[in-house]
């Protein structure tokens, strides 16, 4: 099926066949002095004498650097091959994501160049393809300062060494990079939405450019190898909008077959195909057909409520770091998650690879979309933040396992939020921004604390004593007393006008628990335990509190995995179980009623 064959390509939601690969071995060198430029490195590749493993940042083992002190700027270079078969045609790089400023050459020519850690970008080069050159070459130099406070790092340290939450930096190239052929107009973007009372997919396609006259575009979409709907619309500007109807599919399926959800998660395959003369462009995606919906204080799926059971996930690997180790640990990330018996993730302070995101599309998990925070207030700042969260929302709003937006977290960078009218319109206008490039996803403003614009309210709560948990979320008449009491990070849980009333509520962070049974080991939790069964009983007990709650729509439990000092995961760094999972679902779920023995 379309779908399953995705699963190979770097972009899933977004693919072209015959697309190729370019990871691997790259020459690779620092550039601690900053004289690569005015020596024009990116003239002379020979002048990078080292070897780097493509995508894994130079900080971790698996790149073959392994060098985690301050590099500021690195250069890449490999050869790139001409795989046109016209010299009409296009050749595309991308880049999944290179932390932070990208400058990219081909033989000599800069291409290009993009500001964000996380998000992706690409570059047409076929002009730059030197044809008197018998090898090509792609350069890249990265910029990444380890000491920029404005820049949106998320959980990268400053420091030297890795201290309480913040572990060791990501630079550089961290995500895939690959090659596509494309036809001079080629189709650039593709947006779904489903409406469900209509049954109806509305799609909107964006050209690289104004079409010719007689362009057409054909969209076929496919289940369970059935074609279930087909349109053709010609082309007559660079953004072809409308409607395909699934009311014949439904008539000939069981009622609800298509839709998608953490028990079924169907997905329909998609393939686009641009016409244009005697030049086709075909791109390969899929989509899948859910509505959200707030309810008071409930979370709807398709109309019916779900309790949100949550893990915060890092993304970070021992030996790849931010980096997954390979597209089988993505896989196997999101699987492991619901095997401990959660529904759902929070990436937390990363925009995760969109093979992740496959995986949870077709595995069944839902995901809070969040992005990487800077750590200081400026116009700068936001500026820097507000543009990558844009590109994050355009790349990932087709995923249906992605089921509300986070841009920002804890007040990080918004740090006198509380009291700051600027720093509280910028949540908001990150807010605004947010639901006017979606539209059809809650949206927290900032999450955890200092709630001051949002469709739920988030609180994180690292009580370690149950009973007060179940007491300040046990029903709706306690919630005013927990707003006027709670004070997590010595914040208020509100700021500026914002109604907590007819909104669902979720405690977005609880838990935390250190398993370190020696006594001299180094770790960070909000609470440590020392055996085994210490570590089942206070997880029992925290999440059986919240569980009770007749007031709050979910948890999200700190954390999946350890990371690095932070010893608080379920998991250990390498993945294995603190219990055995059964037990550990079992808790998750809310099935050990008794407790651990």
């Amino acid at each position: 099926m379309l779908v399953e064959h995705l699963a190979a390509s770097p972009n899933p939601q977004f693919s072209r066949p015959g697309w190729a690969d370019l990871c691997g071995k790259w020459r690779f060198q620092f550039d601690d002095k900053d004289t690569g430029i005015r020596e024009r490195w990116f003239m002379q590749p020979e002048r990078l004498d080292r070897t780097i493993q493509v995508p894994y940042p130079p900080e971790s083992s698996l790149s073959g650097i392994d060098d985690k002190s301050y590099h500021p700027i690195a250069w890449y270079a490999r050869a790139l091959a001409d795989t046109r078969s016209d010299p009409a045609e296009r050749l595309i790089v991308h880049f999944g994501a290179v932390d932070y400023h990208a400058t990219v050459w081909v033989d000599g020519v800069q291409v290009g160049e993009h500001r964000g850690g996380n998000t992706p970008f690409h570059f047409d080069v076929a002009d730059a393809l030197d044809p008197n050159h018998a090898e090509h070459w792609i350069v890249v130099r990265a910029h990444d300062d380890p000491l920029d406070a404005e820049q949106p790092r998320g959980k990268q340290d400053w420091l030297p060494e890795p201290h309480v939450i913040w572990y060791h930096r990501t630079s550089g190239i961290w995500q895939p990079v690959w090659t596509e052929v494309t036809p001079p107009t080629r189709i650039l973007s593709v947006r779904w939405r489903f409406d469900a009372v209509r049954s109806l997919v509305d799609y909107e396609v964006e050209l690289n450019r104004q079409p010719e006259t007689g362009t057409t575009l054909r969209i076929d979409l496919e289940f369970e190898g059935e074609l279930i709907s087909t349109v053709t619309a010609t082309c007559t500007s660079r953004v072809s909008a409308g409607q395909m109807n699934l009311g014949s599919a439904r008539r000939t399926m069981q009622p609800g077959r298509l839709l998608w959800s953490i028990e079924n998660p169907n997905l329909i395959g998609a393939t686009l195909t641009l016409h244009e003369g005697s030049n086709q462009d075909v791109v390969q995606s899929y989509l899948g057909l859910r509505a959200i919906e707030l309810s008071g204080r409930k979370f709807l799926i398709n109309g019916r409520s779900i309790f949100l059971r949550f893990v915060l996930n890092q993304g970070y690997w021992p030996d790849s770091q931010l980096t997954a180790p390979s597209p089988d640990a993505l896989k196997r990330e999101v699987e492991l998650i619901k095997e401990l018996g959660f529904n759902g993730a929070r990436t937390h302070q990363k925009i995760e690879d969109p093979r992740f995101l496959y995986w949870a599309d077709r595995l069944g998990l839902l995901l809070w979309g969040e992005t990487a925070n800077a750590f200081t207030f400026s116009e700068r700042a936001i500026d820097r933040h507000l543009d990558e969260w844009r590109e994050a929302v355009l790349r990932d709003r087709n995923h249906p396992s992605v089921i509300a937006w986070v841009p920002f977290n804890e007040s990080w960078g918004v740090n006198e939020l509380g009291g700051s009218e600027a720093q509280q319109h910028a949540v908001k206008t990150a807010y605004h921004r947010t639901h006017t490039l979606d539209g059809t996803r809650p949206v927290i403003g900032n999450d955890g604390w200092e709630n001051v614009i949002g469709d739920l309210f988030t609180i994180h709560d690292y009580q370690w004593d149950p009973q007060v948990l179940r007491d300040r979320y046990s029903n709706e008449s306690q919630l005013p007393a927990t707003v006027a009491t709670f004070f997590p990070g010595a914040r208020h849980l509100v700021a500026s006008d914002f109604e907590t009333a007819g909104k669902p509520v979720m405690v977005t962070e609880y838990g935390g628990v250190s398993y370190a049974p020696d006594s001299e080991e180094e770790w960070f939790g909000y609470g440590k335990v020392g055996s085994q069964e210490e570590f089942a009983q206070k997880y029992w007990a925290l999440t059986d509190a919240l569980l009770e709650s007749d007031l709050i729509c979910g948890f999200c439990y700190t954390q999946l995995t350890d990371t690095e000092q932070e010893t608080n995961g379920l998991l250990n760094a390498d993945r294995t179980p603190k219990l055995p999972f059964e037990r550990l679902s079992a808790i998750t779920r809310g099935e050990d009623l008794d407790g651990p023995s």
